[in-house]
């Protein structure tokens, strides 16, 4: 079995200070590419699932070999920020704008990149490299941090598709750090092991995981079970099967990434929701085992809830700029 270098436990601790909740390793073994792993990935591209977030086409094989983006690549960090409220913020007006959660913050892009940079640091400090050794991005470069995080044991991948923590529910933002270091990996998160195959089993499954034999992910919904009501409370019917999102349908693309026309069949079940949509995410029972984040790295927007959806409408560009600066929005 491979155990943790003692400077890369300073590493992770050190990460956890700078303000990321969650921090978990991942290896990519020499020359790995993602080969077979990417077939699904390019099938959803190929049936135009991406809408026109054509960004996506022109960086699918950077997405899928991570090489690509920092040759020889041997690790990446991943990082996670809570931006779970227990109690989030509610419009006095019944008739109010919904809008997704995390859009009730400061841009995390920007809010979480000042602890990315210190983190280059800790490990140009612990390791003695140079800043060339690695690259970090926040939801904005071409890794696809899900897949990462669920070979790091972060999370897994829900039949929403997106990433849930056993400590944290649907309600992460993502970073990561590729790195030409060589770090153990994370196990990732297994089906508990029946009942009489033994501890040995399981032990060697994170065995293989830590030292990157076993690069494939776990399957989408591994810890599901029959659950689908993230699928059946899709108010457009978005989810083609389990773990596929058909942006065209989503509510979050439409509200945010469509600069067009959205389709007039969509627009009951998007209702009131005025920029994304949380609702597969609300209605996972894992949130019930959430807590809540130290939200270090983030900063709250909550007097958004109570712009009226008059005043949303009437906005100049001016005046958007104004009310919207340094959000997402």
């Amino acid at each position: 079995m491979s155990f943790e270098d003692p400077r890369q436990h300073v590493l992770r601790t050190r990460l956890g200070e700078l303000g990321f909740d969650d921090v978990r390793f991942a290896s990519v073994p020499a020359g790995w590419a993602a080969a077979g792993a990417g077939d699904e990935f390019r099938e959803w591209l190929a049936t135009g699932m991406q809408a026109d977030m054509h960004w996506m086409d022109r960086s699918a094989e950077k997405r899928l070999n991570p090489g690509l983006v920092l040759p020889d690549v041997r690790s990446i960090i991943m990082l996670g920020v809570s931006y779970w409220n227990a109690a989030p913020p509610r419009a006095a007006d019944a008739g109010a704008p919904r809008w997704a959660r995390y859009a009730l913050y400061e841009d995390y892009h920007d809010t979480i990149k000042p602890a990315l940079v210190a983190a280059g640091h800790e490990l140009e400090r612990i390791y003695g490299v140079g800043g060339t050794e690695y690259r970090y991005y926040v939801d904005t470069g071409p890794v696809i941090e899900r897949g990462w995080a669920a070979n790091a044991g972060l999370g897994f991948v829900g039949k929403n598709a997106m990433l849930i923590s056993r400590e944290h529910g649907n309600w992460m933002f993502l970073a990561a750090i590729l790195t030409r270091l060589e770090l153990v990996g994370d196990p990732p998160i297994r089906r508990p092991a029946r009942r009489g195959t033994g501890a040995s089993a399981a032990a060697g499954a994170e065995e293989g995981a830590a030292s990157g034999e076993a690069i494939a992910r776990p399957p989408v919904g591994v810890l599901c079970g029959k659950c689908t009501r993230c699928l059946d409370a899709c108010p457009t019917n978005a989810f083609p099967r389990p773990g596929v999102v058909d942006a065209r349908r989503c509510i979050s693309y439409q509200t945010i990434e469509n600069k067009g026309v959205i389709p007039r069949g969509l627009r009951a079940g998007i209702g009131d929701r005025i920029y994304g949509c949380d609702r597969c995410l609300e209605v996972c029972p894992w949130n019930r085992f959430a807590r809540e984040g130290r939200r270090l790295l983030l900063a709250g927007r909550q007097d958004l809830v109570a712009l009226p959806l008059t005043e949303i409408l009437e906005l100049t560009p001016e005046r958007f700029a104004e009310v919207f600066r340094r959000t997402p929005i």
